[in-house]
């Protein structure tokens, strides 16, 4: 069993409940843009526990939206915009990594804005740990999370003809401050990825915690078990009540 660290770093936990995609755009630049400041006005020469950056983990419930990541293809989106918007969908090209996905209600939408140097100054340490926060919660509804090489997120049924993404992941660092982050589907309505490739992805299926089950689960419930894990596997001391 490996030993946990005494460097439990302190993260800031907000649910934003239902919010417009822009607002939380807005919210997790805003954020950043400090935190970034921050470590430019302590110089590179600066020990990352001395500068005092802030982490947040924020959760969220959207209006329906696609948001299209810098690498992800215009023609992904298989609807037309004015189409979109006559039914009330959003639609942003955003500068995260990855493709084309959906938020909206019943859908969980995480946002960590990190100082990955007072973690661990790797991306790749990062989505790997963020996925294992999900395969760990899907284990907590009995179901078997897994990974597909060159696909980040986290599927189910990995090694069936059809496996199914249940959490999209793409994210944004800028002098290792994180910002974007995962969107994991617990009632979400699946006919919104009709109307894209999901993640690129045309071959595979995507699937929500409610879909597996076969009953709608506890939003507050999911919330709650996500907090602990995050806690856990990114060794986090999360207060009970922040305040952003």
């Amino acid at each position: 069993m490996l030993l946990k660290s005494f460097n439990v770093e302190k993260v800031n936990y907000e649910d934003l409940g239902r919010i417009a995609y822009q607002e939380a755009w807005d919210l997790q630049e805003s954020l950043l843009r400090v935190n970034v400041g921050m470590k430019l006005a302590a110089g590179n020469k600066a020990k990352p526990s001395s500068v005092s950056t802030k982490n947040y983990l924020l959760f969220c419930e959207h209006n329906p939206v696609f948001t299209l990541g810098k690498s992800g293809k215009a023609d992904h989106l298989l609807i037309q915009e004015d189409r979109l918007k006559a039914q009330g969908i959003e639609f942003f090209k955003i500068n995260r990594g990855g493709d084309i996905t959906f938020h909206g209600p019943g859908q969980i939408t995480g946002y960590p804005i990190l100082d990955l140097e007072k973690f661990k100054p790797d991306i790749h340490w990062y989505l790997r740990t963020m996925e294992d926060v999900m395969i760990r919660l899907l284990a907590d509804y009995g179901l078997k999370g897994g990974r597909i090489d060159g696909a980040t997120g986290v599927w189910v049924d990995v090694d069936s003809p059809r496996p199914r993404k249940i959490c999209a992941m793409g994210v944004r660092c800028s002098r290792w401050v994180t910002m974007h982050g995962f969107a994991f589907n617990v009632n979400t309505d699946l006919q919104y990825f009709d109307m894209i490739v999901p993640c690129g992805i045309s071959d595979k299926g995507v699937t929500s915690l409610a879909k597996e089950l076969g009953h709608e689960v506890s939003m507050d419930e999911v919330k709650a078990k996500l907090v602990g894990h995050f806690a856990d596997l990114f060794e986090m001391s999360i207060p009970a009540r922040p305040v952003i």
